[in-house]
C-alpha cells in the first residue's frame, strides 16, 4: 500500500513537471513574455483594412491628433485621433477592397472638388501646390491672406460656398464636391454634419489647433501631403520650420513674462489656456507665459474669457503684451488698444513701451510658426529688425 501510494506522488509530480514544460514551450509570446511593439502596430493596422497588407506607418515627431498608416499598392489610411475617423485613400486605377468597415472613409485619387472650411488649412494646401483641388471655400475672398487663395477665387477657379454654419448645398453638390473640410466650429452645427453626409460628402475634421506643441500644428503638413500624395514636399516644409526653431531655442532662455491676449466686443479679456500651443511659443522664444495654470488642459480649449478685472491682476506686471489681432483686424497703436481696455495704461508693458501686436495672417500662415517664435524671440531679446509676424505698437 505504502509502495502504490509513493508511485502515485511520483507520477502526480511527473505530470505537474509535463504540464508545465508543455505551457511555456507552446506559448507564443517570448521569454521576456511581451511582444514587440512593432509586432503588435502591425497586427492592429491589418486588423484595419484586412484584405490589404501593411507595410509601415509614417512617424510623426510632434503631432498627436492624426495617424498615417501605408499598405501595399499605394494605399493610405489617416486616421484623426479625436474623433477617429478613418480614411482610406484609394490609387487611381485601384479597386476598393471589399471587406473593408463601413465606418472607413473611401476617397479616390486624386482627390479634389474639396469644400475647404478649416482656415488654416489653405496655407498648407498653398505651400504643397494644392489649389487646384480645391473648388470651395468657407472664406469670402476678402476674408483670405493667402494670396495665391484670393487670386484663386478672383479667377473663379475657387467658389465661396457659404461659412461652416450655412454652405450653399446647391453649389457644392451640383459641382461634384467630394470632400468638406472643416475646422471644430462644425461640431456647433449637427444639422449640417448630417445634411453633407445626406448628400455622399465625408467630413474631415482638421484638429491642427488641439496640438500642444506648436511644430504639432505645422506637422499637419505631412496629413495633408499624404492626402494629396505630396510627402516629399510636406517633409521639407515641416523640417525647413524645425530648423527655424532649433536656430533659436538653443539659446539661453530670459526670465521675460508675456501676455498673449484679444479684447471682445463685450470687453472680456480673450487669452489661451496655459496648455495651448502659443504659451508654448513664448517658452521656446525663451520667455515666460504669464499665466501659468490657467484653464484646464483636459478641455483640449485653446483660449478662455475673463473679466478685464482679472486680466489686469494677472498680467498688471508683465514685461511684454502681445495683441491678437487676427480675430478683429488689429489695432496700429498703444491709443487704439487703451480705446479698447483703459486698464492697460496702468500695465508695466505698457509705461515702458513694450507693447506688440501679430499680424492679421496669423491663423492662416499656420506652416510658418517657426518663424512667429523666431519674432518672439527677437520681441524677448530686443532685435526689432526684420520681423515675420510680429510688430511693435508705438
Amino acid at each position: 500500500m505504502r509502495h502504490r501510494k509513493k508511485i502515485f506522488i511520483l507520477l502526480f509530480v511527473g505530470l505537474l513537471w509535463l504540464s508545465g514544460c508543455s505551457s511555456h514551450t507552446s506559448s507564443p509570446v517570448s521569454d521576456t513574455g511581451l511582444e514587440t511593439k512593432a509586432n503588435l502596430q502591425s497586427t492592429q493596422k491589418t486588423e484595419n483594412v484586412p484584405s490589404l497588407v501593411y507595410e509601415k506607418s509614417m512617424e510623426l515627431q510632434y503631432a498627436e491628433n492624426f495617424t498615417i498608416d501605408y499598405y501595399k499598392g499605394g494605399y493610405v489610411l489617416l486616421t484623426t485621433i479625436m474623433d477617429e475617423v478613418r480614411f482610406l485613400i484609394v490609387p487611381e486605377n485601384k479597386e476598393v477592397p471589399q471587406d473593408l468597415d463601413k465606418e472607413i472613409v473611401i476617397l479616390k485619387r486624386p482627390v479634389k472638388d474639396i469644400y475647404l472650411v478649416a482656415s488654416s488649412a489653405m496655407g498648407i494646401f498653398s505651400e504643397l501646390n494644392g489649389l487646384d483641388t480645391i473648388t470651395f471655400s468657407g472664406q469670402k475672398e476678402d476674408g483670405w491672406y493667402i494670396e495665391a487663395a484670393r487670386e484663386a477665387m478672383a479667377k473663379g477657379d475657387i467658389l465661396y460656398a457659404g461659412k461652416y454654419s450655412k454652405p450653399d448645398y446647391e453649389l457644392i453638390v451640383s459641382n461634384h464636391c467630394t470632400l468638406a473640410i472643416e475646422n471644430m466650429m462644425i461640431s456647433h452645427s449637427p444639422e449640417v454634419i448630417e445634411k453633407l453626409q445626406d448628400f455622399g460628402i465625408p467630413i474631415m475634421i482638421d484638429y491642427s489647433s488641439y496640438e500642444s506643441h506648436p511644430l504639432g500644428r505645422v506637422e499637419w503638413v505631412k496629413f495633408y501631403g499624404a492626402l494629396l500624395g505630396k510627402e516629399d514636399e510636406a517633409e521639407r516644409i515641416f523640417e525647413e520650420q524645425a530648423a527655424v526653431l532649433e536656430k533659436v531655442s538653443t539659446d539661453e532662455k530670459t526670465d521675460k513674462t508675456a501676455a498673449f491676449f484679444f479684447i471682445t466686443s463685450n470687453g472680456m479679456v480673450q487669452v489661451r489656456q496655459s496648455s495651448d500651443y502659443v504659451p508654448k511659443m513664448i517658452e521656446l522664444a525663451g520667455g515666460n507665459y504669464v499665466f501659468e495654470n490657467l484653464g484646464a488642459a483636459e478641455t483640449k480649449r485653446s483660449t478662455m474669457n475673463i473679466q478685464a478685472e482679472e486680466f489686469y491682476a494677472g498680467a498688471k506686471d508683465a514685461d511684454y503684451l502681445i495683441y491678437n489681432s487676427s480675430i478683429d483686424g488689429g489695432v496700429s497703436s498703444v491709443e487704439d488698444l487703451l480705446d479698447k481696455c483703459e486698464l492697460l495704461a496702468d500695465f508695466k508693458a505698457v509705461k515702458e513701451g513694450n507693447v506688440w501686436c501679430t499680424t492679421n495672417d496669423m491663423y492662416q500662415q499656420s506652416l510658418l510658426i517657426g518663424y512667429l517664435i523666431e519674432d518672439m524671440y527677437a520681441m524677448f531679446h530686443g532685435e526689432m529688425d526684420d520681423m515675420h509676424y510680429l510688430y511693435h505698437l508705438e
